[in-house]
């Protein structure tokens, strides 16, 4: 009989670590449905996990999957994001409700700032790329101020949802002034790199390809007005798509929308600065965006009762009719966080960077970590995660093999973003569909063949550049 000890070498370090999100892609594709695939995901992962342990029967299963879903509901910073995604529902109701985004879309108009397609896109890419202090204050903001302009220009949600995703993470890796910047100096800094981890860290910017390559495929998308593949039938099925974009309400302004949307961007730098005491890199972000909101909630309430068109119990009632309506997104990025620290503790993250190896020739190591990385957010649907276990792998690469440090850290950090907003099991992918009103599916589908392209092209640029400068 194996010991508890032997059977967690044995699941940690075999392929069956990786089988819980090959199921959940796998549901997600055949039978469209995201919760189901991600519940049966982590009961599958739970009950590896117990097979580790003492028993490995369907009840223990069934209640560890139970327990593992109030686990991770009870940490702050998750219960956070997930009050966050519930309330933000509210805030679109409000805007919504009030005109706000009808007046907006007209003033734009008016003022010659979105007059067309182009302008719209440039628009959505220029304010992502502008909030780039946390992903999902980028998008939330980018995909607010856009949903009316996409819907009068006849674009797609699904079209939303990739511009405002794939500018948010890439953008955020890019400058760095962040808690992104904050949390991979963290890991560098514990160990000796022949230079400063901020010059590495800075040196990476140039290296990081597939950030570089994502927001030029945005820039193309946006520039020459084209979509491929199942974002093109998107936009052909675009006249069965429903939209939030009301008849202006008569003396509506569009201060009903700019106002709460400045103030949710210019208090969570705010916040930023409170909660990371004075130093922005530092912030906790999950607290500030969340403040933000609650904030911005305040102010549209204000804003909406003092028009005199409104009473309180309709706006209570207009809130939580909002927050209704995202509640089957709210449980998808539950279980898609549920998801996530259970197969950390399975060691799926592990198991995936192990397949790097220790025989490959010198310039092959780069463009491997790159796609190891990315294989490892897409199956685990987190950047940061995929970030702490291969910067350790690939920092003694580093030091045994005198590879580049700012090439290695620049590949392992474009690996762990391509996941992170192309997964169907990414927190990440579910606050977009949110944000963009796109369904969750339908923006994983859409913009999935648009990230594959740009991750084929990274392993190229990779694979040259290591053959120059290796």
């Amino acid at each position: 009989v194996r010991s508890r000890r032997q059977r967690q070498m044995c699941i940690r370090d075999s392929w069956y670590s990786i089988l819980p999100p090959l199921i959940a892609i796998a549901i997600v594709f055949w039978r469209k449905e995201v919760i189901m695939a991600l519940l049966v995901a982590v009961a599958s992962s739970e009950f590896l996990l117990a097979f580790q342990g003492e028993g490995n029967s369907l009840f223990d299963t069934f209640l560890n999957t139970i327990e593992r879903i109030i686990s991770v509901a009870s940490s702050p910073g998750n219960t956070r994001i997930l009050i966050f995604s519930i309330l933000i529902g509210a805030l679109l109701a409000y805007i919504r409700e009030s005109g706000g985004v009808a007046a907006t879309v007209n003033m734009l108009m008016n003022k010659g700032i979105a007059k067309s397609k182009r302008q719209v896109g440039f628009l959505t890419m220029f304010t992502g790329i502008a909030v780039f202090i946390e992903s999902n204050l980028s998008v939330l903001t980018s995909g607010i101020l856009s949903r009316g302009l996409f819907d009068k220009f006849k674009m797609s949600r699904a079209r939303l949802a990739y511009i405002i995703d794939s500018t948010s993470a890439p953008v955020c890796i890019l400058i760095l002034l962040n808690g992104w910047g904050a949390f991979v100096l963290g890991l560098l800094g514990n160990y000796e790199l022949g230079e400063s981890a901020v010059s590495v860290l800075w040196g990476s910017v140039g290296y990081n390809f597939y950030a570089i390559i994502t927001l030029a495929i945005v820039f193309y998308t946006i520039a020459f007005d084209k979509v491929h593949g199942p974002m093109k039938e998107a936009e052909e099925k675009l006249e069965l798509q429903t939209t939030d974009l009301k008849e202006e309400v008569k003396g509506s302004k569009a201060r009903y929308m700019l106002i709460p949307l400045i103030t949710l961007i210019t208090s969570m730098v705010g916040f930023m600065y409170y909660t990371g005491n004075g130093v922005l890199a530092e912030g906790s972000g999950s607290k500030s965006v969340l403040y933000a909101t609650v904030l911005a909630i305040v102010v549209a309430y204000f804003l909406m009762i003092g028009s005199r068109k409104f009473t309180h119990h309709q706006l209570v009632d207009t809130g939580f009719k909002g927050m209704g309506e995202l509640m089957p997104l709210v449980a998808i990025v539950l279980l898609s966080l549920t998801l996530g620290a259970s197969l950390k503790e399975l060691g799926t993250g592990v198991f995936v960077a192990s397949l790097v190896g220790d025989y490959l020739p010198i310039y092959l190591i780069v463009p491997v970590l790159f796609l190891t990385g990315a294989v490892m957010s897409f199956t685990t649907g987190t950047s940061w995660g995929t970030f702490a276990i291969l910067i350790p792998i690939g920092v003694p690469l580093i030091q045994a093999l005198g590879l580049p440090p700012s090439l290695v850290v620049g590949a392992i950090l474009g690996g762990g973003i391509f996941g992170d907003h192309c997964s169907p099991i990414s927190d990440t992918s579910a606050v977009s569909a949110i944000a963009s009103g796109c369904d969750l599916l339908t923006h994983v589908k859409t913009q999935l063949p648009y990230a594959l392209f740009g991750g084929g092209l990274t392993f190229i640029a990779y694979l040259i550049t290591s053959i120059i400068v290796l």
